[in-house]
């Protein structure tokens, strides 16, 4: 295999899980805080809220874990497996 592609290969798979961590945070702490101040005003919906709150964080996370999976699959599968299958 050629060095560039294996270089490359396993460069954008950094940047992509850098990017993806990135944003996933930013997207988990504005979700917290909107919870945290939408609970304030109206404690009665706590449970409420709080549902809605861990369903969207399990989903902001997996979109991480998505990238997660791809970058390794693009970091082991084709510059050390010669391209796979």
């Amino acid at each position: 295999m050629n060095p560039d592609v294996a270089k490359w290969s396993v460069i954008t798979a950094g940047f992509a899980l850098a990017f993806a961590a990135g944003l996933a945070a930013l997207a988990q702490g504005r979700a917290v805080s909107s919870a945290a101040e939408a609970i304030a005003r109206n404690p009665g919906a706590a449970g409420d809220i709080r549902g809605s709150l861990l369903l969207g964080l399990v989903l902001i996370e997996s979109l991480a874990i998505y990238v997660l999976l791809i970058s390794l699959i693009l970091f082991f599968l084709y510059p050390f497996g010669g391209g796979g299958a």
